[in-house]
């Protein structure tokens, strides 16, 4: 299932894995992350109510589906015999190091948001990426 040297089925595969890690992710570290961020749940369940509650989702899935084709353009870069599941994985940690860490931590910093919130948000992003490294490795761009 490849055009233009993509493989689009590992893509999808890959963004569907990285969206139903953020639900596990996010219910298992749920009363964390909210004292981090400093919502309540009753505010949570209000938000529920209100039109267009559901477009987090949908952003968190478009988000999914751009950062798994990227990373497949990236993997596909390593080189003949280098699409691998350990070198997807690589490329993914790198990634987050690289991009994903980063930004975080200026944007939190500046933001004087709490080590906590970095933490959940930051770790989520790099388990996200490195299956993501390891399906589309496995799979193949």
């Amino acid at each position: 299932m490849a055009f233009a040297g993509i493989n689009y089925l590992a893509i999808l595969v890959a963004a569907v894995a990285g969206w139903i890690v953020g639900a596990v992710w996010y219910m298992a570290f749920a009363k964390s992350w909210m004292a981090a961020v400093g919502v309540t749940r009753e505010r949570i369940d209000a938000a529920k109510q209100q039109p267009g509650a559901s477009l987090p989702f949908v952003f968190a899935f478009a988000a999914c589906v751009i950062m798994a084709w990227v990373l497949a353009g990236l993997i596909g870069h390593l080189g003949p015999g280098q699409v691998t599941v350990r070198n997807g994985v690589i490329s993914g940690a790198f990634c987050w190091v690289g991009f994903v860490f980063t930004t975080m931590l200026v944007n939190n910093s500046f933001a004087m948001r709490s080590r906590m919130l970095l933490l959940i948000d930051g770790s989520y992003w790099l388990v996200v990426l490195a299956l993501m490294g390891a399906i589309i490795g496995a799979i193949g761009v």
